[in-house]
């Protein structure tokens, strides 16, 4: 649908599917409140005919309406140039940059920069700027010979940085180059109410949970790994990862070891702010990180969680409504939804 080629009925069906897309397209005035909106605003639908349509807020307060305290359209489309202009400035940016510039270059606070962005992307402007030079450094470690010269190519000031930023994340260099040589993964194939269900871990937290799967998929995740049954230390870990599947929900403080990209992380940060009982789809899930239209991504990321229930990507439904998919299959989606929404 073309945005500049809308009718009001378009707009309307538009309001009625709260399409993130459209925001900053055009307002939804509600004559019989005396407010206007943002399309995607999750309030109830308002009746059709005290429904007026507006290029934006200005046209809407000279018709006498006020913005709506819920979805803050008069405020969107100035948050939103402020997030993506800070997101230009880091991609960037070839050394660090400091938040108060970040606040200059925007005309906000540093404070307040930081709150704005940090909602909408789900990372501070320094954890993302931190996911892109790691991001960085993966691709630049795939393809140059020595290892100083990714760590210095992918933005780094120093090696010492980058293997501090490494630790940070229970990643090594070799991580990134060898994928998982010289890393010791402890697992066990445990059963469950839900079924057989795997579990593998570093020493600095999980690395995959699964069902229905046992030592050939995780070594076929880790190819270069050493893989070693769990023993005693594993165990106590295992125990409260099992305990948080049989009560999902619970479990938040188990440590993870994670590896993605810089937009994966995105995803998976932002899947674990869904609240247990509560659903969203891949299209709104696209929306609260600042990507509207991106849901193919989203679902893409979704798909390389490997760290089933701790990383909820069974929160995620389709649009309408229905449960989408899952990778290890909508029975196990289903009963995890279930046991949320009755806890």
């Amino acid at each position: 649908m073309e945005k500049t080629q809308l009718n009001d009925d378009d707009r309307w069906q538009i309001a009625l599917a709260k399409d993130r897309r459209f925001d900053g397209v055009f307002v939804t005035g509600v004559h019989s409140t005396g407010i206007y909106c943002r399309p995607s605003c999750p309030a109830r639908a308002p009746k059709r005919e005290n429904v007026k349509f507006y290029a934006g807020p200005a046209a809407a307060e000279a018709a006498g309406l006020r913005a709506c305290k819920r979805c803050a359209p008069d405020q969107q489309s100035r948050e939103e140039a402020a997030v993506l202009r800070v997101i230009e400035i880091l991609r960037d940016a070839e050394r660090p940059v400091s938040l108060e510039a970040l606040g200059t270059a925007t005309d906000y606070s540093p404070t307040h920069l930081q709150r704005v962005f940090t909602r909408a992307v789900g990372l501070s402007p320094a954890a993302y700027a931190r996911a892109l030079r790691r991001e960085r450094a993966s691709d630049a470690l795939a393809s140059e010979a020595r290892v100083t010269d990714a760590i210095y190519e992918a933005g780094y000031s120093a090696p010492s940085r980058f293997y501090e930023d490494m630790k940070e994340k229970g990643m090594s260099p070799s991580d990134w180059r060898d994928g998982g040589a010289g890393r010791t993964i402890n697992w066990a194939a445990v059963e469950t109410t839900l079924g057989p269900m795997l579990v593998a871990a570093t020493d600095r937290g999980v690395c995959c949970l699964s069902f229905g799967e046992g030592e050939e998929e995780l070594r076929a995740r880790f190819p270069k790994a050493e893989l070693a049954e769990g023993g005693e230390a594993f165990r106590d870990l295992l125990d409260q990862v099992v305990a948080a599947v049989e009560q999902p929900g619970t479990g938040r403080d188990i440590p993870l070891d994670v590896k993605g990209t810089a937009f994966q992380q995105r995803v998976w940060e932002e899947l674990r702010r869904i609240p247990p009982g509560e659903t969203c789809s891949y299209g709104e899930l696209a929306a609260r990180l600042g990507k509207p239209g991106a849901s193919r991504a989203v679902g893409g990321a979704n798909g390389a969680n490997k760290i089933a229930v701790l990383i909820p990507c069974h929160r995620v439904i389709a649009a309408d409504g229905s449960l989408g998919g899952y990778a290890y299959g909508l029975t196990i989606k289903e009963e995890l939804l279930r046991r949320e929404n009755k806890a």
